[in-house]
C-alpha cells in the first residue's frame, strides 16, 4: 500500500547516538509532504481528466459508429433510388415506344384510309368525266343533227302561213 503525506509526516524515527539533526530531517520531510501532496493532487487531477477524455472518446466512437451507420444507409438508399430511376426510365422508355408504335399505326391506318378516299374520288371523277363528255357529245350531235333545218324551213312556212292570213283578212 503506498504512503499518504499523512504517514510520512507521523514518521517517527528512532534516535541513535549521534544521529541526523532532527530540524533537516522534519524540514525535509516537510518538503517531501509537500511534493507528495502535490503529486497525488496531479495524480488525481489526471486521473479525472482521463475520465473526461474516456467519456468523450466514447462519444465519439458512438458518434463515429452512428456517422458509419449513417454512410451505410445513405448508401443504401443512394443505391436504391439509382435502381429504382433507373427501372422508371425503362419503364418511361417502353411508354414511349408503346405510344410511339400506336401513333405510327393510327397515322398508316389514317393513311389508307385517305388513300382509298382519294382512289374513290378519282373513280368518281372519271365517271363524272365520261358521263359529262357524253352529255357534250349527245348535244353536239343534237347541234349538227339535220333536224334543226327541218324545224327552222316548218318556222319558215308557218311564218308565210301567217303572214298569208294576215293579207287575207
Amino acid at each position: 500500500m503506498p504512503l499518504t503525506p499523512l504517514d510520512i509526516h507521523n514518521k517517527e524515527f528512532t534516535r541513535g547516538f549521534r544521529g541526523y539533526d532532527e530540524d533537516d530531517v522534519n524540514e525535509f520531510l516537510d518538503q517531501i509532504i509537500k511534493d507528495y501532496e502535490a503529486v497525488i493532487k496531479e495524480k488525481k487531477e489526471y486521473k479525472e481528466k482521463v475520465e473526461q477524455l474516456e467519456e468523450k472518446l466514447k462519444h465519439f466512437s458512438n458518434i463515429e459508429t452512428t456517422l458509419n451507420k449513417s454512410i451505410l444507409v445513405a448508401q443504401e438508399t443512394a443505391e436504391e433510388v439509382k435502381e429504382n430511376a433507373k427501372k422508371e426510365s425503362k419503364l418511361i422508355i417502353k411508354e414511349a415506344e408503346k405510344n410511339a408504335d400506336r401513333i405510327i399505326n393510327e397515322a398508316l391506318h389514317k393513311s389508307r384510309a385517305i388513300a382509298l378516299e382519294v382512289e374513290e374520288l378519282k373513280k368518281q371523277a372519271k365517271v363524272f368525266r365520261t358521263r359529262l363528255r357524253m352529255m357534250v357529245e349527245a348535244q353536239l350531235d343534237l347541234i349538227d343533227n339535220d333536224d334543226w333545218d327541218g324545224l327552222f324551213k316548218v318556222e319558215l312556212e308557218n311564218e308565210e302561213l301567217e303572214k298569208a292570213e294576215e293579207a287575207n283578212n
